[in-house]
């Protein structure tokens, strides 16, 4: 077991109980050595578990703490970096930029015999292919997204033909060979997606979408036959 997952199950633990347990109890329970559990209160109290109590005494967590991102298994560690770096190879400059601080904020945060498990894993990320380049900055599209407002759009179509468009924008996705805003369009009444390197402007508006976006993306996924995303 390593030590980030006896962490987690030592929090978990300690949640069970109501009175004070003993370093002795945790450790049987456990299948450590006491002195094990006296290194491994005090890391979780670095990280801010509101952990009482003392050697010989016995531990009680008192409510309200939330379990620090920190606590992840070497699985979750390993997928969690890839995923930065998936993002970070095939998403725009601004995602890319906002995993590389990712990165620093979970080493900065991790216990120091985990920062090797950050820097080391060996699960890589693909190049992206060669696409067309955006026609708009897309933070400004996530950032509507976000807010849930709506957005004017000028928009060139396959023939070269401009449009302009008031959009409401409920996802950005990307593709090997494009990114593309879902939206629903005012202009058509219906569902479109609009391919980024074919929008040749984004302004966004002030006045809200008219209907929730979760609701409007579940009926656009179920249009599409897109399965809903596994919890999580």
């Amino acid at each position: 077991m390593s030590r980030s997952e006896r962490l987690l199950r030592l929090m978990q633990v300690l949640r069970r109980y109501r009175q004070p347990v003993s370093a002795e109890s945790l450790a049987e329970e456990l299948g450590v050595s006491v002195r094990s559990i006296y290194r491994d209160v005090q890391t979780l109290r670095s990280q801010g578990a509101s952990i009482e109590g003392e050697a010989g005494v016995g531990y009680l967590l008192r409510p309200g703490f939330l379990l620090p991102p920190l606590m992840f298994s070497d699985e979750e560690l390993e997928a969690l970096v890839l995923g930065l770096r998936l993002v970070s190879e095939h998403g725009d400059g601004g995602l890319g930029r906002a995993c590389v601080d990712v990165v620093a904020k979970l080493r900065a945060v991790l216990p120091r015999d985990l920062h090797s498990l950050v820097d080391d894993v060996s699960l890589l990320a693909g190049p992206a292919r060669e696409r067309p380049p955006d026609g708009v900055d897309l933070a400004l599209v996530r950032r509507s997204i976000r807010e849930q407002c709506k957005a004017s759009i000028r928009y060139l179509d396959p023939r070269g033909v401009q449009s302009t468009r008031t959009v409401w924008p409920l996802g950005l996705a990307f593709f090997e060979r494009a990114r593309v805003v879902i939206s629903w369009c005012e202009t058509r009444q219906d569902f479109r997606n609009f391919r980024t390197d074919r929008i040749t402007s984004w302004a966004p508006l002030t006045e809200r979408i008219g209907r929730p976006r979760a609701t409007l993306l579940r009926e656009w996924r179920a249009r599409e036959a897109i399965p809903e995303p596994r919890p999580g």
